[in-house]
C-alpha cells in the first residue's frame, strides 16, 4: 500500500479525480481525520472537509507507480 497527499480543493477536480480513479481495478481511500471512505465514491469525498490535504491510501503493490502517476495533478 502506497500513501501520499493529495488536494481535492474545486468540484471540478474532485469529478476528474473520481474518473481517473475508476480506471483502476485497485481499491482507494480517502483518510481526513478518523474519517476513511471509499476514493470512488463522490458523495463520501465530499463529506469530508476538502479545504485541507487528504492522504489517499493506494492498495496497488503491483502497479503503484503507474496509479500514482496518473493521480500526479491531485498530489500535493
Amino acid at each position: 500500500m502506497k500513501t501520499v497527499q493529495i488536494s481535492l480543493n474545486s468540484i471540478d477536480k474532485v469529478k476528474s479525480f473520481v474518473n481517473d480513479i475508476t480506471k483502476f481495478d485497485y481499491d482507494f481511500d480517502l483518510v481526513s481525520g478518523r474519517y476513511v471512505i471509499d476514493a470512488k465514491s463522490i458523495m463520501g469525498i465530499f463529506s469530508l472537509d476538502l479545504s485541507k490535504p487528504i492522504d489517499l491510501n493506494v492498495h496497488a503493490e503491483d502497479n503503484a507507480e503507474e496509479v500514482l502517476n496518473a493521480l500526479k495533478p491531485y498530489m500535493i
